[in-house]
């Protein structure tokens, strides 16, 4: 099978997930076998996080490899901006529903056409984050009238972007687990209720 933009594809002809050891000849089920349904990141466990952070990764790769995707449109630290990993999650889940076997044949021809909106977005808003295929640094926000000015914002360097993944989902993971531990430490085991 060639990688070229007209070929269909199937969840199976994306990438191993192992960072580690990335293949490009070998091609593996999807980490979670499940229905594609819609992914609210704000409220995943730690465990599904890291399944899912694992799966959009790798789909991310397969899908900047397989349509030359330069930095500008999915640059390497796009996980560590909250507008690139939503419009991504939503490209990701639309290209798993139109690529379905039980899908109409046209599907596929829907989700290149609704890729190119979303590639225009993705150009404007890594072109507002600041994010670059060498170095990134936090978004930029807007402070309001009253608001608390925020911290200066500093360029950071890309020096291992698979380990620096691998490092935030870590990072990412745990949070999510000791907010789940402090959860379950205040439930009153007896009424239900969080102290």
């Amino acid at each position: 099978m060639s990688d070229e933009p007209g070929d269909d594809a199937t969840t199976n002809d994306v990438p191993d997930s192992d960072v580690d050891q990335m293949d490009d000849d070998g091609y593996d089920e999807p980490l979670i076998a499940e229905p594609p349904h819609p992914i609210n990141w704000n409220l995943l466990s730690a465990e599904d996080a890291e399944a899912e952070w694992l799966e959009l990764n790798r789909w991310v790769d397969w899908l900047r490899h397989t349509y030359g995707l330069p930095a500008s449109v999915i640059p390497p630290a796009w996980h560590m901006h909250p507008e690139l990993l939503w419009e991504l999650s939503a490209l990701h889940l639309h290209w798993l529903c139109a690529y379905d076997p039980d899908q109409n044949g046209s599907a596929p021809l829907g989700w290149h056409r609704d890729f190119a909106d979303a590639r225009q977005r993705l150009r404007e808003w890594v072109a507002a984050c600041g994010t670059r295929l060498d170095h990134d640094r936090p978004t930029r926000q807007t402070v309001w009238p009253g608001e608390e000015p925020g911290d200066p914002i500093e360029d950071i360097p890309i020096i291992d972007r698979d380990a620096e993944f691998v490092e935030f989902v870590m990072s990412d993971v745990q949070a999510r687990r000791e907010a789940e531990e402090a959860f379950y430490r205040d439930l009153d085991p007896d009424t239900g209720e969080v102290s």
